[in-house]
């Protein structure tokens, strides 16, 4: 089974570049299928990662960045595939 994982965080205003920086220094301790990074307006980052495993297994996710460096909390979701693998 594939589950991707979601992570998005909207940076204090002027500061996307930085937590998209951020973002990109980030290592995970396992290795990923897949990593995408993404952005959007409004200094929003969008990383998803894509996993074989079950939906419920534990899996590493990026940390909180510093409260100083985001407007918000950090969202997260999970999803799995249903199509393809």
């Amino acid at each position: 089974m594939s589950v991707a994982l979601m992570w998005e965080a909207r940076a204090v205003e002027g500061r996307g570049e930085e937590l998209l920086a951020w973002v990109r220094g980030q290592d995970l301790p396992a290795r990923p299928l897949r990593r995408e990074v993404l952005r959007a307006p409004g200094d929003r980052v969008l990383v998803i990662t894509w996993w074989d495993a079950a939906y419920e297994d534990e899996l590493p996710e990026l940390p909180e960045p510093a409260g100083e460096l985001v407007a918000r909390a950090v969202h997260r979701w999970r999803f799995e595939s249903l199509d393809g693998g």
